[in-house]
């Protein structure tokens, strides 16, 4: 077994966050499509697809590992939201804490001295820094806009270039 058990148990942790992510991602893509608004929606299933990838790179990460995956119970989404500000600062602040739980797990490696899970968590470090600046400044373009101007928000986004998916990032 290439990690231990204290790291494997902290990375299965991980997975449900991931999950739970991607759920709450769901919830707000949902929102959105409910309000007519195709391009938020379209962001947000794109970003619930990636947290689930994220979830997978873990489990794939714990099997190679010869570890044990046990995936977590996932708390029900947030699924109402008075505002787009609210839905968008809900996303900014969980890349927030998972980016600080990414942080845990690299401290963690580092005391084991696991330079194999360390290696592998370096992706997320970066992955956490597009994530933040990406949802950060959607939540200033929605700010801008106000409630009223949504639609400026949704040519933002149609306008956007859209990021790789994670099949082009081809997982290594």
């Amino acid at each position: 077994m290439l990690i231990s058990k204290k790291i494997n148990d902290a990375i299965n942790q991980q997975i449900g966050n991931e999950f739970g992510a991607s759920l709450q991602y769901v919830a707000i893509a949902t929102h959105f499509d409910q309000e007519a608004l195709p391009q938020l929606a379209a962001h947000f299933y794109k970003q619930a697809e990636e947290e689930r990838d994220h979830a997978m790179r873990f489990v794939k990460f714990v099997v190679d590992t010869d570890g044990e995956v046990v995936i977590p119970a996932v708390k029900a989404p947030k699924g109402k939201f008075a505002s787009a500000e609210e839905a968008v600062k809900l996303s900014l602040d969980w890349e927030v804490e998972v980016t600080n739980q990414i942080h845990k797990l690299v401290d963690l490696a580092k005391k084991e001295v696991n330079y194999t899970t360390d290696n592998f968590l370096q992706w997320f470090v970066k992955e956490q820094l597009e994530e933040v600046s990406s949802m950060d400044n959607l939540l200033k373009v929605i700010r801008r806009a106000g409630q009223d101007g949504l639609l400026r928000v949704e040519e933002y986004l149609a306008r956007k270039p859209v990021g790789k998916s994670l099949a082009e990032k081809n997982l290594s």
